[in-house]
Order: C-alpha cells, then sequence, then structure tokens
C-alpha cells in the first residue's frame, strides 16, 4: 500500500499543518528536512506556529541533558492544546531509541500519538495512516542498526545551502557519548547516490554543501555492507569523495562534520589542500587535552599527537584554520589535567571552540563512575575556558583585516536590515553593504575591514 497516497486523500481539502521542533545537530536538522519532505507528500503544509498546527512532530536528540528538559517542557505546554484541537503529536529521533526514555514517553505521556526511532523515520506515512484511520497509539522502534534508505523527499530549510548525509551510525564508543546506541554502527551510502544528490542539488542552484556524519573520515570504512549492491564506484575513501565533490559544478563551497582525529589519514590531509572548494576550517574535535582523560573517554589519541596532527596540517594547508568541541568536567578530571586543555586551546588558536559541560547519558560507561566532577566545579572550569577564549578572539581576527574574502551571500542580518551576511572560508560571519548589483545566493568577493568580536565587516571588492 502506497501509505503517502492513502494520507493524502485522507486529509484532502482539509488544510491541515505541521510544526517540527528539531533539538540537535545537524544531522538531526537533516533528518527534519527529510521528515518535512514526507508530510507535505502526504499533503500537509508546514507552519511556524504551534497554535496553527495540527500535526506537532520532536526530533529529539540525547547527546545534551538539556534535550531531555527541552522536551517535556513542550511536550507538557502541547498537552494543553491538544486539549483543545484534534492534533497529533508525534516524538522521533534519538532520544526514543533510549529504552528508559521511550518508557516514560508511553507511561507519563499517553497523549503522544506516535513514537520512531532513529532507523525508522522512513515509515512516517504508515505509522500517520494507522493514528488517522484507526486511532490507534504507535511505537515505531527498532533495535538494531538500520537499512540505508536512498529516495525520501526532503525539504530544505535552506535555498543555496543544504547537508548531505554521507553515512550513519558511530563505531567509536567514547565513554561519554550514548550516539553509538541510538544511532547504530557506521553505515556508508553508496558514492553514487551521494554525487547525485549533491548534482541535483547543483542544479537547483544550491551553491554550498555540507556533509554529515559522525565520522565522515571514516567513510567507506565498512565495506559499502548495509548498501543494498555493491557500489560500483571506485570511490573508496573519504579523500576520494572530497575530491569528486569537488569536480561537481555549480557547487562552489565544501564543508563537512564531523572527523575524528584519529582518523585524519594523509590522503584526507591533502584533498582539503588541493580541492579549491573545500573549506580550509577543518573541525577537529579535541574534547580534553589530557592524555589521561583522552584515555578514559576511549578517544585513541594523546594531546601529544593531536598537537602533532594539527601541526602537520598547518604545514600542509595554507590559511588553515580550526574549530573544536570540548567537554569541561569529565569524571575524574582534576584541576591539573584541565590545565591541559587550556594548554591546547592555546598552542592550536581556534577560531571556533564549541565548549560543553559534562553531562551523564545513561547508558554510558562514564556515567557509571563515582568520581563525577562536583557542579560548582565544572561550572568553573567552563568560565575559565570561555574566558581564554573570548580573550584569543580579537588576535585571531586581526588576521582577517585587510583580506579578500570569497563570500556566498545569504541575504540580509538578522541583526541589520540594511545589510547582506555571509561566511568566510572559516565560517567567519561578514556583514557588508549591498548593491544593486549582487543579490541573495551569489558569490562575491569581499574585503575585510574592521573586526567587531564576534563578526567581521566588509565592502564588496
Amino acid at each position: 500500500m502506497n501509505y503517502t497516497l492513502e494520507v493524502r486523500n485522507l486529509i484532502n481539502n482539509k488544510n491541515l499543518k505541521y510544526i517540527i521542533y528539531t533539538m540537535g545537530c545537524s544531522l538531526n536538522e537533516n533528518d527534519s528536512e527529510k521528515i518535512s519532505g514526507m508530510l507535505e507528500e502526504m499533503g500537509f503544509s508546514k507552519t511556524d506556529e504551534l497554535e496553527d498546527a495540527d500535526f506537532v512532530i520532536f526530533n529529539t536528540c540525547c547527546v545534551r541533558e538539556n534535550a531531555e528538559e527541552r522536551l517535556f517542557g513542550k511536550i507538557g505546554e502541547i498537552k494543553k492544546l491538544k486539549e483543545t484541537k484534534d492534533l497529533i503529536i508525534a516524538i522521533g529521533g534519538c532520544m526514543m531509541q533510549e529504552k528508559e526514555m521511550l518508557d516514560k514517553i508511553k507511561k507519563s505521556y499517553k497523549y503522544v500519538d506516535i513514537v520512531f526511532g532513529t532507523h525508522t523515520m522512513q515509515d512516517l506515512p504508515e505509522d500517520v495512516y494507522k493514528v488517522l484511520t484507526k486511532k490507534e497509539k504507535v511505537t515505531d522502534v527498532i533495535d538494531i542498526d538500520g537499512e540505508i534508505i536512498e529516495g525520501l523527499p526532503i525539504r530544505r530549510n535552506d535555498k543555496y545551502r543544504a547537508q548531505v548525509t554521507i553515512m550513519y551510525g558511530c563505531n567509536n564508543f567514547c565513554t561519554y557519548c550514548i550516539v553509538p546506541y541510538v544511532r547504530g554502527r557506521e553505515r556508508s551510502r553508496d558514492p553514487e547516490d551521494i554525487l547525485k544528490e549533491i548534482k541535483d542539488l547543483a542544479n537547483n542552484g544550491y551553491k554550498e554543501v555540507m556533509l554529515l556524519g559522525q565520522n565522515v573520515n571514516s567513510y567507506a570504512k565498512d565495506g559499502f555492507k548495509y548498501c543494498k549492491e555493491k557500489p560500483k564506484s571506485d570511490i573508496d575513501s573519504f579523500a576520494k569523495l572530497l575530491r569528486a565533490v569537488n569536480d561537481i559544478d555549480g557547487i562552489e563551497k565544501i564543508r563537512f562534520i564531523s572527523p575524528h582525529p584519529k582518523d585524519f589519514s594523509q590522503d584526507v590531509i591533502e584533498a582539503i589542500r588541493d580541492c579549491k572548494k573545500v573549506s580550509k576550517l577543518v573541525h577537529l574535535p579535541l574534547q580534553a587535552g589530557n592524555s589521561k582523560v583522552l584515555k578514559e573517554m576511549n578517544r585513541n589519541y594523546t594531546k601529544e599527537q593531536y598537537l602533532e596532527l594539527v601541526q602537520k596540517m598547518k604545514d600542509m594547508i595554507p590559511n588553515v584554520a580550526f574549530s573544536t568541541d570540548i567537554i569541561v568536567g569529565f569524571p575524574g578530571e582534576t584541576d591539573e589535567e584541565f590545565e591541559d586543555t587550556l594548554d591546547v586551546v592555546r598552542k592550536v588558536g581556534y577560531d571556533q571552540i564549541f565548549m560543553f559541560i559534562y553531562s551523564k547519558r545513561n547508558g554510558t560507561v562514564a556515567a557509571k563512575r563515582e568520581d563525577q566532577v562536583p557542579e560548582e566545579i565544572k561550572h568553573k572550569r567552563f568560565d575559565k575556558l570561555k574566558e581564554l577564549f573570548d580573550s584569543s578572539v580579537d588576535e585571531i581576527n586581526k588576521k582577517y583585516i585587510g583580506t579578500i574574502q570569497e563570500i556566498l551571500v545569504e541575504g540580509y542580518s538578522k541583526n541589520n536590515k540594511d545589510m547582506y551576511t555571509g561566511r568566510t572560508d572559516s565560517n567567519k560571519v561578514v556583514v557588508f553593504k549591498p548593491n544593486n548589483k549582487i543579490k541573495e545566493g551569489d558569490i562575491v568577493n569581499i574585503k575585510i575591514l574592521k573586526d567587531h568580536k564576534w563578526y567581521l565587516e566588509g565592502e564588496i571588492y
């Protein structure tokens, strides 16, 4: 049965609207775009106003504790709305792959109509059909590695920049992270399917792609065993995929997240260096700067190896810049060990740091440890890290003054409707005055004139 068509016939001419709350990373955002695509093929239209919605979907994340708080707070709010209108509520994503969370939803939030996991998103039309025709609650979660499903419809949130998932899952089992348990093992997409998706994007006017995966530089290391057929392409590494995407006409900028330092091979570094379109901002998650803590995190590199990798890239890639993720207050971390993290921050000179206070995730090794760092200490360390990074921003930004940066015009700035905005190759926000010759989606050269700490100002060159 074609459930998409059946649902469309059921809701025909009813003008039903949906709203999606995305709680998580870029992979979640990309999943939400696919959920939007499926819903619109079923006949729903998108709204940004909760009061106008007939279908509310939560696409959840389980990496951070505050994601749970946000979810339960919002569900409680929506319960009142459901009491006043015929509303469908669905919860999907990573959090629903956790048994404890799934049980809590089923027990305490019985007014939720659909629960689906990371491996069953493609079955949403069938789930909706069951709710509409049988008025039954649907739980559609499987605790196995999912298939690679190609061809799902997608409603992109941006007209010129697109996210493209190249692989699913993770094999690393960092001791603080729940992702391998909820996203499954690494599963690489057929390179031809990836390239076709990106070529279609280019043909539709997209200029920039972000390649997504939990660990992109281990792409193809699974031997494509989860693909329905063995790929015919000779692309068998992330480096070769980067070079192939770089050759696609129409695509002008290529970014990727997230790589793992332990898998950053020579061929990937060379591909970043050689490919003009590939961003020279390398996101290189550190997590911690102390080798003992890194070992306890199961990161499989030392402080020294990380710094050697950074120096290697600085030597090989002109104008390379770095961003990173850092976790503060991992169980057992001492003040002295935390100082090693600060030492790495000083030596690398990151353009961006995404900072997180460690929070226990049930089911992980680190959550079972008895030497949890007190909240007060974690917050003091976080403030110290933030202060160090903030003090370095001015010096980092100075290197951009007077340079010419190639910018994709994203449109008018949200904070200043008289200025256009875009991003440098290293992801720095730039604002500049428009003229009547350029428009949103154009690639323009901007001369950087001023530094405003968290953004740069320039003029069309």
